[in-house]
This record gives C-alpha cells, structure tokens and sequence, in this order.
C-alpha cells in the first residue's frame, strides 16, 4: 500500500490502476492471511478442519505475493520511462528488493514450513529462522531503508547523489543476505529435517547431532554472508553520513523536475 501511494504521487501509477491493486492485495490477505493463521494451531489441539483450513488458506498466501512481485518488475520498467525519475533509482530498487524477499522470504520460505506435515517434522528446527531472516529484514528491512532513502532524497532534491557506496550497500546487503541463507541456515535445517524424519525431532535439535563436524562447518560458513551484509551496512551508513558532511552529494545541481513537487 506505502508502494502503491508512492508510485501514485510520483506520476508511475495511474490512481485507478493502484486502487484496485491495493483492494485485490487486501482481500487476499485478509481471506489468506487471517484463516491462514490457523497454521500456529496444529500442535493446540484444534479440530481437523481448522487444521484443514489453516493449511490451505496458508498456501494460497503465496499468491498476492507472487503478484507483489510481478508489480515490483513493473515498478522498475515504469521508472525507466521518467528521466528524472533516475534521481530516485536506488530508493525504488530497495523497493523491488521488498518484492523479491517478500515473493522468496515470506512465499516461498514460507511456504516450506507451513504445511502440517512440513510443521509436523520442522517445527523450531532452522528451517524457521531462513522464513524469518527473508521475511523479515528482506521485506521490512528493506521497505524501511527504501522509505528513509526516499525521504533523504526530498531533503536534498536539489542536489545530485555520489551513489557509488549506496549502490555497493544495496548488492552487499542483499547479497549478504541471501548467502547467509543460502550457505548456512537452509542446509543446515534441510538435514536437521531429514534427521527429524528419520529419527525424530529429538535427535534434529540434540548436542549430538548439532555438534557434528559438518554442522560446525556450515555454521562456520555463515560468517561468510553475515561479514559482507555487515560491509554492506558499514556503506549505507557512511553515504547516509555524507549526505550530512557532504561528501555523497555532487557539485552540479540536479537540472531535472524534482520529484517532490510533484509529491507535494
């Protein structure tokens, strides 16, 4: 919705087209999302057919993110097409990065737990924590940094942006994040799954099986996503600083139309 107004005031968006986006996205997370709840009931003792519900509705919450997504790609074609509108470039890409996490970190990594046979075996394994590192800082992380980027961008809409460290935080966070996953957290909750199946969940979250050698390991390998989203951080806050002090901003004036009179 914070998107749909955005793009609406910028001029990328025709109002209509936004409203019935924002109303569709609605009614399909309300309809999904709240029955999809049921899916924290599984182990409380509720009936099958909550059960039920709570399996299904869940499911189909992966839809209106497959759609965010696709009006993510549509937002970055429809910024190409206003030259000035190349002055807000790395706010709308933290905004794409919003619509990918949220089609990968909530959907997809979603999707992988949320079953009840999925829950059944990978409930509190790491597999939760790979949902939730993608969910969380890749959807609301990135939304919040777009945003505040945005807002920056008003303040000094007179003046062009050295993007360089802002462009190296974008790639490193998101790069960063992904390998932390990708290295680390989803290997290792896929074997503590396929030990839950073949022995238990027990043995899954047991010293025993925690502190074997490829365990260690894999731990050990997050460090390498987790040192360059930590880079990546370092960047984003020294081109935030030098916005202050001057060395993220350019000479020259922007000599295209601001944005902000058209959000005002």
């Amino acid at each position: 919705m914070v998107l749909a107004f955005l793009f609406t005031r910028l001029g990328l968006l025709a109002t209509t087209t936004a409203t019935r986006a924002v109303l569709f996205s609605t009614i399909l997370y309300l309809a999904g999302g709240i029955i999809g709840l049921f899916h924290h009931l599984y182990f409380t003792g509720t009936p099958t057919a909550v059960l039920a519900l709570g399996a299904v509705f869940s499911a189909l919450e992966v839809v209106p993110l497959v759609l965010i997504g696709y009006e993510a790609y549509g937002n970055l074609t429809l910024s190409r097409l206003q030259p000035w509108v190349a002055a807000y470039k790395w706010p709308i890409f933290f905004f794409v990065a919003v619509g990918f996490w949220n089609l990968v970190g909530a959907g997809l990594f979603g999707f992988l737990i949320n079953p009840p046979i999925a829950l059944y075996y990978m409930q509190g394994l790491n597999t939760t924590p790979v949902h939730g590192h993608t969910a969380l800082f890749g959807v609301y992380g990135m939304l919040g940094i777009g945003l505040m980027l945005f807002c920056l961008r008003g303040l000094t809409v007179r003046r062009m942006w050295k993007t360089e460290a802002l462009g190296f935080a974008f790639w490193a966070m998101n790069i960063g994040l992904a390998l932390m996953v990708l290295l680390s957290l989803l290997p290792i909750g896929l074997l503590q799954t396929w030990a839950s199946v073949d022995h238990g969940l027990w043995y899954a979250r047991s010293a025993e099986f925690l502190q074997t050698d490829v365990m260690q390991t894999l731990r050990w390998l997050r460090m390498v996503g987790d040192t360059i989203f930590a880079v990546g951080t370092l960047a984003l806050g020294w081109f935030i600083l030098g916005l202050k002090t001057g060395w993220s901003l350019r000479t020259e004036s922007l000599e295209v139309e601001p944005a902000a009179s058209r959000v005002a």
